[in-house]
């Protein structure tokens, strides 16, 4: 049984990390939230010793340490901007850190983060679930299969994610860039790691649309040509879906993967817990793309674009 501490236990992805590391038969010492709605504990780890102040949540950790009694992973799930620091907290309390998306704001902080590895001996996970999804790892196979037998293969593939969200998102730190780095990197960068480590790393990347609820691009990727839109506005929704619509079009062909998340972040800790985890080099292209997007200029709409553009 492993010795874990959460970061950011209030939020929203929080209760599925409860679940896989009471799914894994792990131990929850403590957990740190400003925020106190907190009851989920109760249904996972009701003995944890809950903060709501960092010094006071540092100084138990520190007591914990006083009794020889050590923290193994500690679990982020704070907001994305606070990501970093909180990593560096953990590798400097002599654990490894589980990091909910996207891992760190910017490709620098990885750099950062590989040398505290090798000074710290400990790892840095991140939650990539969707590499562990069914439909996704049998997509993949079936994609290098036929480009080996044709390794000039391009396929053509359109990525559309709407999630919509209210008003509240543009008033908590979603809604501020510094903070959650914006659309493509706060509800796009598992899809991007996805797609790259299908088709492999960008090599060219247009953006024609990025305001504060809606992205748009194109992506040019060594075995895909990629069209993207991505948006918490519900106008965007397709006329029956429901609140959240999820497609992935390869070659005019519905990938179907609306099902199978349930378990995937448990999946994500068994493999961790066995050394197999998605670490700080597996992040790098997906932090580095999004940066990118996050940065660059407006292309306008001539060429390859999702149909989606035309309505904004």
């Amino acid at each position: 049984m492993k010795n874990f501490a959460l970061i950011g236990v209030a939020g929203y992805v929080a209760p599925k990390h409860l679940k896989a590391i009471y799914e894994t038969k792990n131990n929850l010492l403590c957990a740190l939230d400003p925020k106190d709605s907190v009851g989920i504990l109760d249904s996972y780890f009701p003995q944890t010793h809950f903060f709501t102040e960092f010094e006071r949540f540092d100084r138990h950790i520190s007591k914990l340490q006083n009794k020889g009694i050590e923290l193994d992973y500690i679990t982020i799930c704070s907001p994305n901007y606070l990501h970093d620091s909180h990593i560096r907290f953990a590798l400097k309390n002599n654990a490894n850190a589980i990091c909910e998306k996207p891992l760190v704001l910017n490709p620098w902080n990885i750099d950062t983060l590989i040398d505290l590895e090798k000074k710290t001996g400990k790892k840095v996970y991140n939650i990539l679930q969707l590499r562990l999804h069914p439909n996704i790892i049998a997509l993949k196979e079936k994609i290098q299969n036929t480009i080996k037998k044709n390794p000039q293969k391009r396929f053509q593939v359109k990525l559309t994610y709407i999630t919509s969200r209210g008003n509240w998102y543009f008033t908590s730190w979603k809604g501020d860039l510094a903070k959650s780095g914006g659309i493509a990197t706060n509800i796009g960068v598992h899809f991007f790691d996805m797609l790259q480590n299908i088709f492999g790393e960008a090599r060219g990347l247009k953006v024609h649309i990025n305001t504060k609820d809606t992205a748009s691009g194109t992506l040019d990727l060594p075995f895909a040509d990629v069209t993207w839109f991505l948006s918490i506005d519900a106008k965007n929704l397709p006329s029956n879906a429901q609140r959240t619509y999820r497609s992935i079009e390869l070659e005019g062909e519905e990938i179907e993967f609306s099902n199978g998340f349930e378990n995937l972040h448990t999946k994500s800790y068994e493999e961790i817990l066995k050394n197999q985890g998605f670490g700080l080099l597996d992040a790098y292209p997906c932090i580095s793309l999004v940066h990118k997007i996050r940065n660059l200029e407006i292309t306008p709409l001539i060429g390859e674009y999702h149909p989606l553009c035309k309505n904004i």
